[in-house]
């Protein structure tokens, strides 16, 4: 059988939250929409964190409000605290992603925690999460390393995603914030993340800053990981990590895991003309591959 890789199209979320350019409600809804076209079943559709911090997620409940609910698609919302989980819990978050952090520096200005102080959040907003019936994931962001500290030491993420599964989080994501991992760096952790929290299903998250996202996936997938963070169009980056780009593009993810003979269930087409159309809404060039040089074989044209 072929192996299916879920790809999690973040870029509603991570993809939008640091664009100079200010998508309306309606913008962001037909984005979300063409996502769903293309065969997206799962996405980060917004965040509930301070406005003040992230304004371009200020209106994400309007986002969740306007949503189309007869769609398959499972919408996840993005919280850092006990306000941001309740005000996901009322916005019918399909799930809710919770953010750790790894780093003492990123983590202080990010969302004004240490490292332990993230996983006490967590482990104190988990039981809101699973007793109202949604799933709980988390993500642990800079788990490669920190824009401010350098080098992260793995311990430290081994012994996070060990608290993570003591809070009840079905799935964790080890986030390369600021694009600094090597697929060496990511064997090496997901290793020590399968010894640390055997029970934990694992999901990664690329940012291409130093050209290494697309090498660290395969990485990745090659020790068994299936799910996989993407941002269409490449677009992206954090607020609070100096010069970071987006996520790896996800039609650049898609060509290469299906010319590989893995499954996506993604529509790569779809993709490059919604990467297309962000270039138009957004008003500058988005970062993909794909969306420049388009797929291969080139499709036929009928005569």
């Amino acid at each position: 059988m072929t192996r299916r890789i879920d790809i999690v199209e973040v870029g509603p979320r991570d993809g939008l939250q640091n664009d100079p350019a200010n998508l309306s409600v309606e913008q962001k809804l037909e984005f979300i929409s063409r996502l769903e076209a293309a065969g997206v079943r799962r996405m980060e559709s917004g965040s509930f964190v301070n406005p003040k911090a992230v304004p371009k997620m200020a209106d994400s409940a309007a986002v969740f409000a306007g949503l189309d609910r007869s769609r398959q698609t499972r919408h996840i919302a993005l919280a850092l605290n006990e306000k941001g989980v309740r005000r996901a819990i009322d916005a019918r978050a399909d799930e809710i992603n919770f953010v750790l952090v790894a780093g003492e520096g990123f983590g202080r200005r990010n969302q004004g925690m240490s490292p332990q102080e993230s996983a006490d959040m967590l482990a104190q907003c988990a039981p809101l999460v699973l007793e109202a019936g949604i799933p709980l994931s988390a993500t642990i962001s800079v788990a490669f390393g920190d824009p401010y500290d350098g080098d992260v030491d793995i311990a430290v993420v081994g012994n996070l995603a060990a608290q993570a599964q003591r809070s009840g989080v079905n799935e964790l994501a080890l986030g390369d914030t600021i694009g600094v991992a090597t697929p060496w760096d990511v064997r090496a952790r997901i290793e020590r993340v399968r010894m640390e929290a055997p029970d934990v299903y694992l999901r990664m998250h690329f940012h291409d800053t130093r050209g290494a996202a697309l090498a660290n996936v395969a990485a990745a997938i090659d020790m068994g990981v299936d799910v996989i963070d993407a941002s269409c169009g490449g677009i992206g980056g954090c607020p609070f990590a100096p010069a970071a780009t987006g996520n790896v593009a996800t039609e650049d993810v898609v060509y290469m895991l299906e010319r590989a003979g893995f499954d996506t269930g993604l529509d790569l087409g779809k993709l490059i003309e919604t990467a297309h159309w962000l270039e138009k809404v957004l008003q500058h060039p988005v970062s993909s591959s794909l969306s420049r040089a388009g797929a291969f074989p080139p499709a036929k044209v009928p005569v």
